[in-house]
C-alpha cells in the first residue's frame, strides 16, 4: 500500500475497508437542516453498508456574518449572532454528478442566499460483513437499546 496514494485508493483491513470518499458539510438554522437532509436524499441515497440516510448532525452554535453591499439585506455595520445554526455531515462516494446534484439540492432548499457548505476528501470505514453477532461489544448484545 502506498502511503502517496492512501486517500485516493483507500485500504483494507480484516474487517474494515477504508472507502475513497467526500465528506460534505453544511450549516443552516436548526428548523431547516431536516427539510434539507430531505432533499438531499431524494438526489444521493446516502449508504452505508446496508443502511441508507446516514448523516450526523452537530447541535447549535452560532453563526456570526454582517451583510455587505449587495446582499438582500442591505449592507449593516454591525457583525449579526445567528444563534441555532446546526451542522449537518453526510458522506458521499466521489463522484462528480452526485456531488454536483448534492449541491443544487441543498441551495434550492436552503433558506440562505449563500449557504455554507464545504466538501472535504476523506477516508470512510465500511464493515465487510465479518459475523459477530455474539460479539459482546455491540450495541444489540448489551443491556437497553437506544431506538426503543
Amino acid at each position: 500500500m502506498s502511503e502517496l496514494n492512501i486517500l485516493r485508493d483507500g485500504f483494507d483491513t480484516r474487517p474494515i475497508e477504508m472507502q475513497p470518499m467526500w465528506l460534505i458539510m453544511f450549516q443552516a438554522p436548526k428548523e431547516d437542516v431536516d427539510r434539507i437532509f430531505e432533499a438531499i436524499a431524494e438526489v444521493a441515497p446516502l449508504d452505508q453498508g446496508k443502511t441508507d440516510r446516514n448523516g450526523y448532525r452537530a447541535p447549535a452554535g452560532v453563526e456570526y456574518y454582517r451583510p455587505r453591499e449587495g446582499t438582500p439585506t442591505g449592507a449593516e455595520e454591525n457583525t449579526r449572532h445567528r444563534p441555532g445554526v446546526d451542522e449537518m455531515r453526510f458522506y458521499l462516494p466521489r463522484d462528480t454528478k452526485a456531488l454536483n446534484d448534492v449541491i443544487e439540492a441543498i441551495y434550492e432548499v436552503h433558506s440562505y442566499y449563500e449557504p455554507v457548505i464545504t466538501v472535504t476528501e476523506v477516508l470512510r470505514s465500511q464493515c465487510k460483513g465479518l459475523d459477530d453477532k455474539n460479539n459482546p461489544h455491540r450495541w444489540w448484545n448489551k443491556e437497553g437499546d437506544w431506538k426503543k
